[in-house]
């Protein structure tokens, strides 16, 4: 499992960085908007960046895609280890008949020492690993959309009173439009002077209240595309938080659901080893039995008794176990088909070991 050890590294180094990009862009949108506040236009969030982010978190899922399908094979490999264990080996076969009892004994020494358990319980805590993995990223996306959104809300607000003080300016100016054509009008027919220098200066009073309102007009409408060019940004931004978010649930459920499955075959496990060593004490019981006197037999029986008991016992418990572990199982492709549709391509390389291509 060493290669999974170092795979899961390389994911880590990988979300971490996605992780660090991902903030960085939404530092950017908050500093964005406190430029705005300060009467700033500049938004420094170009598409390039928003697609090397893409980038960045599509490698990091599709590493950690890599290492739930490497999982799927170890755990698809433990069918052997249990044929395996359940059966003797060539050795252990051949020592049999010369000796069953020294037979047995090795068989159950090999049960006893078994690690298969122990490599079922390290995928488990790895597939764990992986999980927490996910879920710290799927936290920090959620906590970096909520961010966003906010500032969003306030960013529309501040857009609409922009376009109505925008729409305020420019009813003044079409205002003040007919006001200067008559002063101008007065003017070109007035003869008095006194009056005429009057009426020249409320012109040019009417002149510099118009040029003022058309400055005002630009650094508005600015202002409106500015909001506009940020608001804009932000919306893209979220979008591509929540797809990100909604791929991470995607592996954290197919992970969750391969665990609880990788549970019941540890479960399966335990039960078998602990059946195949009961039915050989049995068998030894049952042949010393044999051998002694009623008393014995006696006792053998009311053991046999037990046995049965706890036979019927297990037989029993089994039709739960076979529906929970059914309802795994259905939980199970469920995961597996939102997961291949999900990672279609990847998939596709590693079933068909297409790699490099």
């Amino acid at each position: 499992m060493a290669d999974f050890d170092a795979q899961i590294r390389d994911s880590q180094a990988e979300v971490a960085k996605a992780q660090a990009r991902i903030t960085e862009i939404t530092g950017r949108i908050e500093a964005a908007r406190g430029t705005l506040g300060a009467g700033g236009t500049g938004i420094d969030i170009e598409t390039a960046t928003l697609a090397d982010v893409a980038r960045q978190t599509d490698l990091m899922n599709a590493n950690i895609a890599e290492l739930i399908m490497g999982l799927d094979d170890v755990t698809a490999g433990f069918s052997k280890d249990f044929d395996e264990m359940r059966s003797k080996t060539g050795v252990e076969s051949l020592i049999g008949l010369f000796s069953r009892g020294r037979s047995e004994a090795m068989r159950q020494e090999r049960l006893r020492t078994a690690s298969i358990d122990d490599k079922l319980q390290d995928l488990i805590v790895k597939s764990d690993v992986i999980v927490t993995l996910l879920q710290g990223q799927l936290d920090l996306l959620n906590g970096q959309k909520a961010r966003v959104e906010t500032n969003l809300t306030a960013t529309l607000d501040e857009r609409e009173a922009a376009v109505a003080a925008l729409e305020a300016v420019r009813a003044e100016i079409s205002g003040m439009d007919p006001r200067i054509i008559e002063v101008e009008n007065r003017i070109s027919a007035e003869q008095d002077a006194a009056a005429r220098t009057r009426l020249e200066t409320e012109l040019a009073g009417l002149n510099t209240r118009y040029n003022a309102l058309v400055q005002d007009e630009q650094v508005q409408l600015a202002r409106s595309q500015t909001l506009e060019r940020y608001i804009e940004k932000g919306k893209t931004w979220v979008d591509s938080l929540q797809n990100q978010a909604a791929t991470q649930m995607v592996l954290i459920n197919k992970l969750q659901t391969d665990t609880r499955q990788r549970v019941v075959l540890y479960d399966a496990l335990s039960s078998s080893l602990k059946t195949a060593q009961q039915q050989d004490v049995a068998h030894r019981i049952n042949e010393i039995g044999v051998k002694t006197d009623q008393e014995a037999q006696t006792a053998m029986a009311a053991i046999g008794a037990a046995t049965n008991d706890k036979m019927a016992d297990m037989l029993e418990a089994h039709e739960g176990n076979m529906v929970f572990a059914r309802k795994i199982l259905e939980q199970k492709a469920k995961a597996d088909e939102r997961f291949a549709r999900r990672f279609a391509a990847i998939v596709e390389k590693h079933d068909k070991n297409r790699y490099g291509e």
